[in-house]
């Protein structure tokens, strides 16, 4: 791939065929030349990519609620980051685990949440 553009969906063969740390540089260099400002650039990028991976790999409600999100008045690029701040706050529950035993749960309350995430709840978080 070229270039990334969160606004565009990813041909999802190409997207899943470029190397995963060229994939995290492809959204931080669009964030770059858009003179986007973030607290932490780097991990910002890495949430865009587990969001579009998730979409190129068709995980159906990920892809239901970007879609809904984009009915609902969002832009693409804000959609992956509504999809991307719930998807952070499991991460941030997945690393807290002392063991593996509900990691499988923990998924489920990510597809559950995204699921009940709306545009106009996103805007005002």
């Amino acid at each position: 791939m070229d270039s990334y553009d969160p606004d565009k969906s990813p041909i999802p063969t190409d997207w899943l065929q470029t190397d995963e740390s060229e994939r995290i540089e492809l959204v931080s260099s669009y964030h770059r030349r858009k003179k986007i400002k973030l607290a932490n650039a780097q991990l910002h990028a890495v949430i865009h990519v587990v969001v579009e991976n998730q979409l190129a790999l068709g995980e159906q409600i990920v892809a239901e609620t970007l879609a809904r999100l984009q009915n609902e008045g969002l832009g693409r690029h804000d959609a992956v980051h509504a999809i991307g701040s719930v998807l952070v706050e499991d991460l941030y529950a997945l690393m807290k685990m002392e063991d593996d035993s509900d990691r499988g749960e923990i998924y489920q309350q990510y597809l559950r949440r995204l699921q009940e995430l709306t545009a106009k709840g996103w805007r005002a978080g």
